[in-house]
């Protein structure tokens, strides 16, 4: 864990939540997509293919695939378009134990 890379300037007032996040919990507010929880909490979502660094993400809309997380079962989600819901545990890997891909 680094420091944050996000910082958040507004909208404090909603509810806190609570997840999981490789094992850790990480705090969000109601409404917060993965991605600005993991990024504000000094996590990476993953690490660069190409060299030492994490990774944060890339396009922010969902479009470039770069911040694909996990959930127990093998569920892939986009951290920057899927929002963080109370409880909620996710891996920046795929789970071991997740069989990919997911039978249809």
């Amino acid at each position: 864990m680094t420091r944050p890379r996000f910082r958040r300037l507004k909208e404090t007032g909603r509810r806190a939540i609570a997840i999981e996040v490789d094992g850790r919990p990480v705090a969000a507010l109601e409404g917060d997509t993965l991605m600005v929880a993991v990024l504000l909490s000094g996590g990476a979502l993953r690490q660069s293919e190409f060299g030492d660094g994490p990774r944060a993400g890339f396009c922010l809309m969902g479009a470039c695939q770069d911040c694909w997380m996990w959930t127990p079962e093998g569920q892939r989600l986009r951290a920057c378009t899927t929002r963080a819901e109370n409880g909620m545990r996710v891996s920046t890997t795929l789970p071991s134990e997740a069989a990919w891909p997911l039978p249809a």
